[in-house]
């Protein structure tokens, strides 16, 4: 249960970092569309990077948490915990084999949901897709689980779907300021880019499925056990920390678009970074000289950590229909932010569909509550 220093410092998380990621996002795929994967490298690293030192101990586990037999019959204590001079990785709460399932998919579809920007799909348009997962996880949880859903959900999927297609449909006419691909239409490439979304989007739903059968094998027993173990490392934080690091070996099949996106943004135009001075040099200015663009991608890279972080920690500590709310709230001011600072995105079907889409998605996450009560009746 959060406390309400959890709650300001976990809510600030969330929406600091998620909404001024999104910014930033927009600021580097409107100028470099092909820049996905270089991103999705760069958060994947950083959060590994956070992660790393909190997956290693320099204590040795220990033999037995009861007395042991000795070799003549004695009863001999349980040792403690001795202490290394080369650190180990500590014990996991979720084998490997689950976590390699998770990375790939996750890996997929993370790449996917950046890649999309090279073909023309406006952040408005990315923002208000990306939250209709719950027809995904409806149909694959009504397909394997046999999960049960009440009218109040099946209704809420629908007002999504509609306000889907219609933000989609909004934002489909060609702009004419935008530079087309030679052989290929803007409306062609905009149909591709939603298929990738599209394709995302079942992966998410997929992905979901293995989440929520992980936690009920593996994590919900180790939380009952939680709180035995004081030395235990946060789930949140093994979850995160597997699922990036994992990941990373992967990108070395997109090194040569990576450096390439690299170069590119290395040419972009040059900004001065003064550094502070202080004594005899204080009246001398010094600085760095960096493309402009590599602050952006520092801040995109910066802002998604924070992000990374709020997230988890708020799926670790409260219910699945919190947390969906929120991220709702979420995603609702990053339009919102998306609109008022870069401007030109919105009109009147992408804002009604986007209402849809959030309005939707409140209506579902309180059906799961009246489901779970009815349930319980039964």
């Amino acid at each position: 249960m959060l406390t309400s220093s959890d709650w300001i410092t976990t809510l600030s998380l969330v929406f600091g970092g998620c909404c001024s990621n999104a910014i930033t996002l927009e600021h580097i795929t409107s100028r470099y569309p092909n820049a996905g994967v270089l991103i999705t490298f760069f958060q994947f690293l950083i959060v590994s990077l956070y992660g790393l030192p909190k997956q290693f101990t320099f204590k040795d586990p220990p033999e037995s948490k009861h007395a042991t037999n000795g070799p003549n019959g004695t009863v001999s204590a349980p040792t403690t915990p001795r202490r290394r001079w080369i650190p180990r990785l500590k014990n996991r709460k979720v084998p490997l084999l689950p976590y390699f399932i998770q990375v790939a998919l996750f890996f997929v579809l993370s790449t996917l949901n950046n890649a999309a920007f090279a073909y023309h799909i406006p952040m408005t348009v990315h923002i208000v897709f990306r939250s209709g997962g719950m027809i995904i996880n409806m149909i694959l949880g009504w397909m394997f689980t046999k999960k049960r859903y009440t009218m109040r959900q099946v209704i809420s999927v629908v007002v999504v779907t509609a306000g889907i297609i219609m933000t989609t449909l909004s934002a489909s006419k060609p702009k004419p300021h935008t530079a087309e691909v030679p052989g290929t239409s803007n409306t062609s490439l905009y149909t591709m880019g939603i298929s990738i979304l599209g394709l995302a989007l079942v992966l998410s739903g997929f992905l979901g499925l293995i989440q929520d059968w992980v936690y009920a094998r593996y994590i919900a027993p180790a939380e009952a056990e939680a709180a035995s173990d004081p030395t235990g490392q946060s789930l949140w934080q093994e979850h995160m920390f597997y699922l990036h690091s994992l990941a990373l070996p992967l990108f070395y099949l997109s090194k040569d678009n990576i450096s390439m996106e690299l170069t590119r943004m290395s040419s972009s135009p040059p900004v001065f970074l003064s550094l502070p001075q202080s004594g005899p040099l204080a009246p001398y200015e010094a600085g760095l000289i960096v493309p402009s663009i590599f602050v952006y991608l520092l801040l995109n890279t910066c802002t998604q950590l924070v992000c990374v972080v709020g997230v988890n920690r708020l799926t670790g500590r409260v219910s699945s229909l919190t947390v969906t709310l929120i991220l709702t709230v979420r995603k609702a001011i990053s339009l919102l932010l998306s609109v008022a600072v870069y401007g030109g995105q919105g009109n009147t079907e992408m804002w009604v569909g986007a209402g849809l889409v959030f309005i939707g998605t409140i209506g579902y996450s309180t059906g799961i509550k009246s489901n779970d009560q009815k349930e319980k009746k039964d």
